[in-house]
């Protein structure tokens, strides 16, 4: 290569000169140039094509997931305030579900007290009607007892006819000393 180079330079100095547009190299460059201008123009167009389209689909697809991720946030807000209005409502339940048993803790123990105090005072009518009972059967017992008594102790004191007569006021006087 050398060798061409230097019998080239050695032509033209030697007054040879070719020219330019006779050597083969420089159409062949030419029309490489030519060619990969005309191809390198189409080429520039699909690829930019292609790369708008390819920026278009990522800014698309940036869109989405912005709106995605907005959406979800949206979401989990919902979810998180539904998640403490759901604790509130279970601990309001669980405060009205202990003031409930409280009031019926103390209603039952109201009406475990009204219970006693009725057994109570029955169980006290019982006593006072049992002792109103002795007492019936003790005066009747003492009536018969003192009747009695007196029916031997006046028949052997006592003539018939008195004995009668004391009977007949007796039993006169009866009804009012039993009221």
């Amino acid at each position: 290569m050398m060798q061409a180079w230097a019998a080239d330079s050695a032509g033209q100095a030697a007054g040879h000169q070719d020219s330019l547009f006779a050597d083969p190299t420089f159409w062949v460059a030419v029309g490489f140039v030519l060619l990969f201008l005309a191809i390198g123009k189409k080429l520039y167009r699909v690829a930019t094509l292609a790369l708008d389209d390819r920026a278009e689909t990522i800014k698309g697809q940036i869109e989405e997931a912005r709106r995605l991720r907005e959406e979800a946030q949206d979401l989990l807000a919902s979810y998180q305030r539904k998640q403490r209005e759901a604790v509130e409502e279970a601990a309001s339940i669980a405060d009205h579900a202990k003031a409930e048993a409280k009031r019926i803790g103390a209603k039952a123990a109201e009406d475990l007290e009204v219970l006693l105090q009725r057994r109570e005072q029955q169980a006290v009518d019982r006593i006072a009607r049992a002792e109103a009972e002795a007492v019936d059967e003790v005066r009747a017992l003492a009536a018969d007892l003192a009747v009695d008594t007196a029916r031997r102790v006046l028949e052997g004191r006592l003539s018939s006819e008195k004995a009668d007569q004391l009977i007949d006021a007796a039993i006169k006087e009866l009804p009012d000393k039993l009221n």
